[in-house]
């Protein structure tokens, strides 16, 4: 008898000692997630004002409105020293051409309808400002808008 209690009561009835007692988890903990996502987010908002510097011009002041721009345009600067500079980059006044056509093109050929924003400092000759802009409409561009600073507001009393 004892042979037989022992065959059938085997390991259907008993727990396993050191089995597993809770179930699998099967969802994903986001909190290194989002701690690594915030960090991010605050070194981006530190270093966007950082990278977004261009040339340093003394820009002509307008009562103009400033324009609403949601992509980066496509600028050429003019220097006081006379110097170009193509998105920021320094280019020669011969090469300039050769790369807004390339940029003409990498934009599938619409480049020519974009406009395309010239910043002279205002000290620069005006001759110097219409050399380019004749540079830039050799190189198709026909929609060439000048840049200025508005006007600062009156001081209060």
């Amino acid at each position: 008898m004892a042979m037989a209690a022992g065959a059938s009561g085997g390991s259907g009835g008993r727990r396993r000692r050191g089995g597993r007692k809770h179930r699998p988890m099967s969802e994903i903990n986001m909190t290194p997630f989002i701690d690594v996502m915030l960090v991010l987010l605050i070194i981006f908002m530190v270093a966007a004002p950082l990278i977004a510097t261009g040339v340093p011009l003394d820009l002509p002041q307008t009562k103009a409105a400033p324009l609403n721009i949601d992509k980066q345009p496509l600028t050429v600067s003019v220097e006081k020293n006379g110097q170009l500079s193509l998105m920021g980059v320094l280019v020669a006044p011969e090469e300039l051409t050769a790369k807004l056509a390339a940029i003409s093109k990498t934009n599938g050929g619409a480049g020519t309808d974009e406009r395309i924003y010239v910043r002279a400092d205002k000290a620069i000759n005006y001759g110097r400002v219409a050399e380019v802009m004749g540079i830039i409409t050799a190189a198709g561009y026909r929609k060439v808008a000048l840049v200025n600073e508005p006007d600062a507001p009156p001081a209060k009393k």
